[in-house]
């Protein structure tokens, strides 16, 4: 078989730290962004955490000759935070919000009003059908004790699933953002394996950038509070994932990172440093107009998917004890709420003299009765959703180990 190279395609992607009028020197890091997006002339840019459509309609007017095709993803309260620039016109485009994302009531953390999605575009590049994907994940607040694993592993196989389902007819697959997961932790493995999509930085010829490929470093100035005492170094959480096709193979040319401060700047591009992979895609003349080949099955996946699901499992039961709480402690709030409209009723229907019980202290015990119900019945519904969300992942993780293990012990 001859292989030719059809194209070479470069791919941006960069975590942007970009929350209005809280996010330091917010502004000035989107132009210099700028600066460095139109002198590289990237074919596809992938930001996370452009939070403010402002920002983002400063960038498309700013970047409209070297990338003059975008779309703003939006989703979720104060949106996805998720666009997509590029040099070819893009042909068609979908948002997929994960089920899970968080809790709303932790506001310290914020990542539940932000909607976390996938984007797909889909760009036509010299003949080639290409899909480009960006995500940004939920974060990972304390590595010792991660609450919001479940969460993070939920959305690992939608996301999988949703490249798998969405990415049949696509010649080239690409997928960028900041996963929030360490090259080795169990959601990354599992979507890489599930996905059969390769790391840029495990598979590039040649590399350029941060020790480790890190793109969350301790020396950044906008790391003020680093919580990983494990990893003084840094940690590598952003990635550029590809996948071809039998008639396109793709293979990494060149990986790149930002490192530090940009040139002739004091100040970095964001807190986290910017990914830059070169990616060269063959035609396959001999397959290329074959008919496609069904995806191997990769014996790992099944303990993957087994580990996976157990800690779905352990979400469960988590999610199932605060529903519990919940539950009891609207069940109390109402029963109070109820005697207080008794007490209310009785001198009504009596001729006793007139209701002895202070009203301040009255109004107040039912106004309390009435927030404990309805805050307790809102987070019991909430966790309800909670539970069914993983209740559902878990069945389908068990129905795809049952098939695999049936293609295996073919």
């Amino acid at each position: 078989m001859s292989e030719s190279l059809a194209a070479r395609f470069r791919v941006f992607t960069l975590n942007c730290w970009g929350i209005r009028y809280l996010s330091k020197h917010c502004r000035e890091r989107y132009e210099m962004i700028v600066q460095l997006l139109s002198q590289e002339k990237y074919d596809v840019v992938l930001l996370q955490e452009v939070w403010s459509e402002q920002d983002y309609h400063f960038l498309r007017s700013k970047l409209t000759s070297a990338q003059p095709y975008s779309v703003y993803f939006r989703s979720g309260a104060i949106g996805s935070g998720l666009c997509v620039f590029s040099r070819y016109r893009i042909t068609d485009s979908f948002l997929y919000r994960y089920s899970l994302n968080g809790y709303p009531y932790k506001l310290h953390h914020g990542d539940w009003f932000g909607g976390k999605s996938v984007g797909l575009v889909i760009l036509k590049v010299q003949g080639i059908i290409v899909h480009v994907y960006v995500t940004h994940l939920h974060a990972e607040y304390c590595r010792e004790k991660d609450d919001y694993l479940p969460h993070r592993l939920l959305q690992s196989w939608e996301l999988g699933q949703f490249i798998r389902h969405t990415g049949k007819t696509a010649d080239v697959t690409i997928l960028g953002g900041d996963l929030n997961m360490h090259p080795n932790d169990l959601g990354n493995r599992l979507l890489q394996c599930y996905t059969g999509m390769k790391d840029s930085f495990v598979e590039t010829k040649k590399f350029e950038g941060s020790e480790g490929g890190c793109t969350l470093q301790a020396q950044n100035c906008y790391a003020t509070v680093w919580d990983c005492p494990s990893f003084p170094s840094g940690i590598r959480i952003d990635y550029v994932l590809y996948k071809g096709s039998r008639g396109f193979p793709v293979k990494c040319e060149h990986l790149m990172t930002t490192s530090g401060t940009a040139p002739g700047k004091t100040i970095p591009y964001s807190d986290h440093e910017a990914v830059c992979a070169t990616l060269s895609v063959q035609k396959d003349e001999g397959a290329a107009t074959g008919v496609k080949r069904e995806e191997e099955t990769n014996p790992q996946l099944v303990d993957i998917l087994n580990e996976a699901r157990a800690e779905v499992k352990i979400g469960i039961h988590g999610a199932e004890r605060i529903r519990y709480s919940s539950g009891r402690m609207a069940v109390l709030g109402f029963v109070l709420l109820l005697l207080e409209v008794v007490m209310a009723i009785i001198p009504l229907v009596t001729t006793t003299a007139e209701n002895s019980f202070p009203k301040v202290s009255f109004y107040i015990l039912g106004m309390v009765a009435f927030a404990v119900t309805l805050v307790a019945g809102i987070l019991y519904v909430f966790h309800t959703i909670e539970v069914k969300m993983l209740q559902g992942t878990e069945d389908q993780m068990r129905n795809t180990i049952q098939a695999l293990q049936e293609q295996l012990g073919e």
